[in-house]
């Protein structure tokens, strides 16, 4: 019986023993800080690690966590200076750097962070409009850790940031935003539109400037190049109708009319004076007498009553071979033709070359080409005919 009370005796020494010295022993964990009281009074720290307190003397009071912490605060409502109620959601980035005075110098050291940060944020937001408020987020930033930083520091704590999560009007005052932004957009989109059309309206106008000019330029060489072939038109034709006013005045005389004829074909071409729809009357010329006169002595002639015109006034013409004339006055068409195209082609190329010339050296030249106008092309003359061969044609 003995015994078995001193083996008790001697189990419960060794699970007391075992206690203490459990309770004797702590393990700081790494980025974490203790620190230690004994007998009520702050001791020492005791860093990461082993460590081997007094037991029943020495106490962990405290165990600080030495990395940096965040702490978001709810949505505070803040009246800005224009006298709008603003909603504010915030978030502070602290980190412990005194854990002595941390433990000491605050009772609940995050608590009054949180108490600090509302009537800070209330004193810079009064300050502001909400204009102001809205669009300052890095400005509040600033003063708010600034202020924080200050009053945190003998608490042995380091504010790093502090960050503004939301600002949030009043839901009258977001549709009254949301309105001046949509007219704000909607402005600056007319005012783009607008200007996309002036200068539409200007390249369009300087476009049209320039195809008049060209236009113009083209119709001034045009007209010029039809003047000049009107001029050599006409010039060929006035030659042509000489040339056949030549040939019938020649092929007459080459004939030797008599009087009698010649009022024969006067009194033909009376008809054609009172032609027209518009023709009421007609006048008779003083020479129709003459010439009935003419027609007089030729029928008088005719029956033997002497007269002016004699049988020895006429003369038989000499016998033509016509188609030999046919073919002479073919090639002397031909001939005149290839002249006349390459006398064309030559003023062509000395047009193109004055042309070229006056677009070298501008200012100079006539009004209308540039250059000095070309001479007129000289006709090619017909060869004269006998006057036989005027008469068989």
């Amino acid at each position: 019986m003995g015994e078995l009370l001193a083996l008790i005796a001697w189990i419960v020494v060794l699970a007391v023993v075992v206690t203490v010295l459990m309770r004797s022993v702590r393990v700081i964990r790494q980025q974490q800080v203790a620190v230690v009281e004994r007998l009520g009074k702050f001791r020492r720290t005791l860093e990461p690690g082993p460590h081997l307190l007094v037991p029943v003397v020495d106490t962990v009071r405290y165990t600080m966590d030495m990395r940096e912490v965040v702490v978001p605060f709810p949505p505070q409502a803040v009246i800005t200076e224009d006298n709008l109620m603003v909603s504010i959601d915030s978030v502070i980035y602290f980190q412990v750097v005194d854990p002595v005075r941390a433990a000491y110098e605050a009772q609940n050291y995050i608590q009054a962070i949180e108490q600090l940060t509302m009537t800070t944020l209330r004193n810079i937001i009064g300050g502001l409009d909400l204009e102001q408020t809205l669009t300052s987020r890095e400005e509040i930033n600033q003063k708010l850790r600034a202020v924080l930083d200050e009053a945190t520091g003998k608490w042995g704590i380091k504010v790093n940031r502090v960050e503004l999560r939301s600002i949030e009007p009043p839901a009258t005052i977001r549709d009254a935003m949301e309105k001046g932004a949509r007219a704000e957009r909607d402005k600056r989109a007319a005012i783009l539109m607008a200007e996309g059309q002036r200068q539409s309206q200007i390249l369009s106008a300087s476009g049209d400037r320039e195809s008049a000019i060209l236009r113009a330029q083209g119709e001034r060489e045009s007209a010029v190049l039809r003047a000049q072939a009107d001029r050599q038109a006409s010039m060929l034709r006035a030659e042509g109708e000489a040339q056949a006013i030549t040939t019938t005045f020649n092929a007459i005389h080459a004939g030797k009319p008599t009087q009698s004829l010649l009022a024969y074909q006067y009194l033909r071409m009376l008809p054609n004076l009172a032609r027209g729809e518009s023709n009421k009357m007609w006048i008779i010329p003083s020479e129709l007498n003459d010439a009935l006169k003419g027609l007089g002595s030729l029928a008088g002639s005719a029956k033997g009553i002497p007269g002016e015109a004699t049988a020895g006034d006429f003369e038989t013409p000499e016998v033509v071979d016509v188609f030999a004339e046919i073919e002479a006055q073919k090639k002397v068409d031909e001939a005149s033709s290839a002249a006349s195209v390459q006398q064309a082609i030559a003023e062509a190329e000395a047009l193109e070359g004055k042309r070229a010339a006056r677009l070298a050296s501008p200012g100079k030249g006539n009004a209308l080409t540039g250059g000095p106008i070309p001479p007129a092309p000289v006709a090619q003359a017909e060869p004269q005919l006998e006057p036989g061969e005027d008469q068989a044609r």
